[in-house]
């Protein structure tokens, strides 16, 4: 009888032959990286977008406000108030569309407010540190500061917290209740607020408090004016005021005939809230041309279908009794540099108001600071250095008042940052920012990989009922649309075990290390092909140079 013998290749186990060792061919090798996914880059606070997106996909939404929180304490507030930077450079929005990371973010605040989740102070260290200003700059640095176990003590010059939160962001856009919930969070760490107390001297005020470090956080609350030649009969008001005013229910100077000077997102903002309030028509004034102003452009759009006008490339010459008089601009290409900017037309018209709301820029509190040397101010900020200190030892500045972006999340990421570098400096170092991933970029992925998957839309009010009130514009998204919007995220630069690596190597040369621990090369069979790479979604694969 014959007997059947299995062909020798197939009686061995993988990896038991000598002549598969084929790893000394190789020129080049794969290695597993992580790369910086570019929400992360772009996000000013730091957060870690794609960690938090995968745990709200899994319905781990506790773990998701946890990750969040650690770099940004107002995720409710974020996720109406923030311009979403991250989005304009998520991958997936060459793709198809950005994946909706600031819609996913309020949702999860929402957890965070609906179950009553709160922050937990880190061990006390004894050391005590004032910060100036309860806006965001200052909450986000008490916050983080509160981590660390030092104590903290906010002075505020205003009745209720907030800042510019509260006062420059009208409620349409951010409701009150989630502002006072989210900034009682704080409270409740342990942080001691003193409201209607603003500081006259900071050394005198730092001295008597014992205070071992100082945050100044009083951003940019005084409005750029300026006069008009002519006769006016009209009230020339400023944006900050008339928002403020708005907040605390003052009697309404926003009636008939109301025309805005600006062009940026506070020019919105008094345009949007003259409409509610029942002013009769509302006309901004831009200098720019609409698709080059300053405001985003979805408050742009918004205000149009409000009812408001926009009338861009004007300047005002003169005001004379009710009649404001314009000069028209036209844009104009500089040749060696091919910038476009804004000249005079000498062209001239008029329109009749009952009210200007100047919106043309903030500028900071110089009082505070006129009688400390030290303290450096040019170009309306404070000059800091990398630590975010002042030119006065163990005084610190974050926020508007610092030469930055002025934004809400550039704020709050000012705060962790000045938080850390006061931390760093009571135990006597100087605070380093960690060094930051090479930058998941598109042409390091494989989009064909990615399904079809549309971005889900936030509900938001119609325009009629919008300008009816001051109702909330935007709506959430519930669970369901909240998952499948993090679902969209493509994990860039970050394993997510799709078995493509370990399926498409010739070699047997991966292997699976098992669930969420990702997997292994035996460069000893690896020949170095870089199949894995070329076929790995995410770019989470790099081929690096053998060494010799």
């Amino acid at each position: 009888m014959t007997i059947q013998h299995k062909p020798f290749a197939i009686t061995l186990d993988v990896g038991t032959s000598h002549l598969n060792k084929t790893g000394s061919w190789r020129s080049m090798r794969p290695v597993y990286i992580d790369r910086l996914p570019p929400c992360n880059k772009a996000c000013p606070t730091g957060e870690n977008i794609q960690g938090w997106l995968s745990l709200a996909e899994e319905k781990n939404y506790r773990g998701a406000w946890e990750l969040l929180t650690k770099d940004n304490p107002f995720p409710a507030i974020m996720g109406r108030v923030c311009y979403h930077p991250c989005e304009n450079t998520c991958n997936r929005g060459q793709l198809d569309l950005p994946v909706g990371i600031n819609s996913v973010e309020r949702f999860i605040g929402e957890q965070g407010l609906i179950n009553n989740w709160q922050f937990k102070a880190g061990e006390d260290t004894g050391k005590k540190i004032m910060v100036i200003g309860a806006g965001p700059a200052g909450l986000s640095s008490a916050y983080h500061l509160r981590r660390f176990g030092h104590q903290v003590t906010i002075y505020e010059a205003s009745e209720k917290p907030g800042g510019m939160m509260r006062y420059g962001i009208p409620k349409y856009r951010l409701p009150r209740e989630k502002l006072n919930a989210e900034i009682y969070r704080i409270q409740k760490m342990g942080v001691e607020f003193k409201l209607n107390h603003p500081v006259k001297d900071i050394l005198e005020t730092k001295k008597q408090g014992g205070f071992d470090a100082v945050v100044i956080g009083i951003g940019a609350q005084q409005s750029h004016f300026i006069s008009f030649p002519g006769q006016s009969s009209i009230p020339v008001l400023d944006a900050l005021t008339v928002l403020r005013d708005t907040e605390n229910e003052n009697p309404n100077q926003l009636i008939g005939k109301v025309v805005v000077y600006g062009g940026g997102n506070s020019a919105m903002d008094v345009a949007r809230t003259a409409i509610r309030m029942g002013a009769q028509d509302v006309t901004v004034i831009s200098r720019q041309e609409i698709d080059n102003m300053s405001a985003h452009p979805f408050e742009i759009k918004e205000t149009l279908e409000e009812g408001a006008q926009i009338i861009s490339l004007r300047s005002i010459k003169a005001i004379n009794g009710c009649e404001i008089t314009l000069e028209l601009l036209k844009t104009s290409e500089e040749h060696h540099s091919g910038h476009s900017f804004v000249v005079e037309t000498g062209e001239v018209e008029s329109i009749e108001a009952d009210v200007l709301v100047l919106a043309i820029g903030q500028v900071i509190d110089r009082q505070l600071f006129e009688n400390i040397a030290p303290i450096e101010i040019s170009n309306e900020s404070i000059q800091i250095d990398n630590t975010m200190k002042t030119g006065l030892d163990g005084v610190f500045a974050a926020g508007d008042v610092v030469p930055s972006q002025r934004s809400v999340t550039t704020a709050l990421g000012h705060g962790k940052k000045v938080a850390r570098a006061i931390d760093a400096w009571l135990n006597g170092q100087s605070y380093q920012p960690a060094p930051q991933n090479e930058v998941a970029t598109f042409d390091k992925m494989e989009p064909w990989y990615y399904s079809d998957a549309p971005r889900t839309i936030q509900p938001h009010l119609d325009a009629v009922r919008r300008k009816n009130g001051f109702a909330e514009v935007v709506g959430d998204l519930d669970q369901d649309h909240a998952k499948y919007e993090a679902r969209r995220c493509m994990s860039c630069g970050n394993c997510f075990e799709c078995d493509n690596c370990y399926g498409i190597c010739p070699d047997n040369a991966i292997t699976k290390l098992g669930p969420g621990k990702g997997f292994e090369f035996k460069y000893d069979y690896c020949k170095g092909c870089g199949m894995c790479e070329s076929e790995c979604p995410c770019g989470a694969i790099a081929m690096e140079a053998e060494d010799i």
